[in-house]
């Protein structure tokens, strides 16, 4: 039966309940085991896996609350029912409030037994796939690939943990250089299809009348020049993942083609007059808004709305500074290992040049920016004479004072809160300022101090200077 590898514990010093309850249980298929005594369900729970318990609020040796907290102590995800004939609002209050699930007034109905003990089991199954989801996002793709520890960086990943659990289309949009096809990867390889292909194809870099020959492929004879039957990039992708870049780049013709294929599942190969059916998750991404394509009649509003199932939108990297020296050190170690060099480091001059560069080609500049500098240094430690050294002959435009003080009070604020790492009151101490206004200030340009807690990974400003010469 589909409930009998979900083993439940039954705590109760009536024994006809607990025959009762175990009758009803093992009938719909539950794997149940019985306690009478506080101490044997504490016993039986170290020495056995349960996925949820059910127990009594009065028991003789320790209430039902009591026993939970142990129960907790032991696996503090069990999903626990407490079962009371003393209905009162308090005693429930107090129950959920320590860590129940819900609560069932004796006698209780069978029906509303089975029922609330399904919702439990399923709450916590879904609870745990999406904690291990997120484990594995953070541990196996969070710091290898997507480097960032920011409000805003937090929120992509937490995006990505939740449209990895699910089989829906995907829009991505962000920036050039912001790390579109390193989300939609990691989108795949934390999915179901992860095994399966990740076939990536660029919109923008395949001309109009080659494109829907490489997505579809053709048959022998098809066109001049087809000498051989070519299999079609959708073909490829088959149970596997499909990455659109830059879809709005894509003519309208070819737009009309790909909705039939998201809409029916299956195509025609040029020249062939057999459908060809796929399973594909389909992700695409744009740098341009492609909503405001749509209502200016440039991108099919039909297609928008197939694609636009979950929305991913990646920050720029002004908009998430405080990953930059985090950012820095990955590209740093990268480099330094592929160009055999031993550098440990950025002189806090040169951080601070890259905290305050406007980075207009967002992650991919400053990766290019720091294997530039890797490849040039001479010493054990980058300074600020090796990096940008392109836009230091150009003459930035100026900012109107406004914009020009924000930009500073949030780099100031950075920094800051990086060298003291996320220390508040040791910061307000540096700045002169009373805690509460630096809070106020951190929340107005949605700093979070807990960000730069020390951490494996995270290279503060105050490392990075102990290690200058």
């Amino acid at each position: 039966m589909e409930n009998e590898e979900s083993r439940i514990l039954v705590v109760d010093d009536d024994p006809n309940i607990l025959k009762v309850i175990q009758m009803r249980l093992e009938g719909e298929g539950y794997r149940v085991s019985t306690a009478a005594r506080a101490e044997d369900a504490i016993t039986r729970a170290r020495k056995g896996t349960f996925h949820l318990a059910l127990v009594d609020l009065k028991l003789p040796e320790k209430d039902g609350i009591g026993v939970m907290k142990e129960l907790h102590e032991i696996d503090p995800e069990l999903p626990v029912i407490i079962l009371t004939a003393y209905g009162t609002i308090k005693s429930a209050v107090t129950a959920m409030s320590k860590g129940a699930s819900t609560y069932l007034t004796k006698p209780f109905d069978n029906q509303e037994l089975l029922l609330q003990i399904r919702n439990c089991l399923e709450k916590s199954r879904l609870a745990n796939e999406l904690k291990a989801l997120r484990r594995m996002v953070r541990e196996r793709y969070g710091f290898e690939n997507i480097i960032g520890k920011s409000k805003r960086m937090k929120e992509v990943l937490e995006q990505v943990t939740q449209a990895a659990g699910t089989d829906s289309n995907v829009y991505i949009e962000g920036d050039s250089g912001t790390g579109k096809e390193l989300i939609a990867k990691t989108l795949h390889l934390a999915s179901s299809r992860k095994n399966r292909p990740f076939v990536a194809i660029n919109c923008a870099a395949i001309p109009e009348n080659l494109l829907e020959s490489e997505l579809f492929g053709y048959e022998k004879g098809a066109f001049t020049g087809a000498t051989a039957n070519k299999k079609g990039l959708f073909a490829h992708a088959h149970k596997g993942t499909f990455f659109l870049d830059e879809i709005s780049e894509m003519p309208l013709t070819m737009q009309s083609k790909l909705l039939r294929v998201l809409q029916e599942r299956e195509f025609y190969p040029l020249g062939g007059g057999k459908t060809v059916r796929v399973d594909i998750r389909l992700i695409s991404s744009s740098n341009k808004n492609l909503k405001s394509e749509a209502e200016k009649g440039n991108f099919r509003q039909d297609l928008f709305y197939r694609l636009h199932v979950i929305h991913i939108k990646l920050p720029t990297l002004q908009e998430r500074r405080e990953d930059i020296p985090m950012l820095a050190m990955h590209f740093l170690k990268r480099f330094s290992k592929q160009g055999g060099k031993r550098i440990k480091g950025l002189s806090p001059s040169a951080l601070q040049k890259l905290m305050l560069h406007s980075w207009p080609g967002n992650v991919r500049e400053l990766e290019n920016t720091i294997e530039s500098a890797v490849v040039m240094a001479t010493k054990d430690i980058i300074t600020e004479d090796f990096l940008l050294q392109a836009q230091d002959s150009e003459q930035e435009s100026l900012k109107p004072f406004k914009y020009a003080k924000e930009d500073f009070e949030r780099d100031y604020l950075v920094q800051l809160i990086e060298l003291t790492r996320g220390n508040v009151s040791q910061a307000a101490k540096l700045a002169g300022k009373y805690r509460a206004d630096l809070y106020e200030l951190f929340r107005k340009h949605g700093i979070d101090p807990a960000d730069f807690r020390k951490d494996e990974g995270n290279t503060s400003l105050k490392e990075v200077q102990s290690r200058t010469p």
